[in-house]
């Protein structure tokens, strides 16, 4: 390879690379709402944000709510984030909500609206037993491969706690033959 032919490559390589950082900073700025500032509007907020995945009632400890935005990352991602909006449609705060202390907010005789206010739309819902119970899940990032799961009868809690996260089954735990 000639230095003129080696020189041309490493041209292409350089701005193929900084062409991928700059693509996944702007999807990383895209993914959370790190960059908003308290005041931002509606429409700022979603476009950076893009569409809410759902719109929650306030609640019931910050009067000053008066709007809260959901915005989930994926049915296999690990963050949901809640932006809570005054009565102006600005931005008051925000924060990641599938984290174990608010897990730990969840108890027995909670409404499923309540939750989902908290926690967002659940990663996984399926239907369990002959009593008619659905089954919530949440992941999360943890160093262990659990997620959240939350029980539920017709809308009321009636039970929370981790399980084996799917999604890892299998791995190293095979036995010898």
């Amino acid at each position: 390879m000639t230095d003129q032919h080696a020189t041309f490559v490493h041209r292409i390589l350089r701005g193929l690379t900084v062409f991928a950082c700059s693509t996944l900073l702007m999807a990383c700025q895209a993914y959370g709402p790190q960059g908003l500032a308290p005041g931002a509007s509606k429409a700022q907020v979603q476009a950076q944000m893009g569409d809410a995945t759902a719109s929650h009632s306030p609640p019931a400890d910050r009067p000053q709510v008066a709007s809260r935005l959901e915005f989930a990352r994926g049915p296999l991602g690990k963050h949901t984030y809640m932006l809570d909006f005054d009565a102006q449609g600005r931005l008051l705060a925000w924060e990641q909500v599938l984290t174990e202390p608010h897990f730990f907010k969840v108890s027995p005789g909670w409404r499923d609206a309540e939750v989902r206010a908290l926690l967002g739309t659940p990663s996984n819902v399926r239907s369990v037993g002959w009593r008619g119970e659905t089954v919530w899940a949440y992941r999360y990032e943890s160093p262990f491969c659990v997620w959240f799961e939350i029980s539920l009868i017709n809308t009321l809690v009636v039970g929370t706690g981790n399980g084996p996260d799917p999604l890892c089954e299998g791995r190293g735990d095979k036995k010898d033959d």
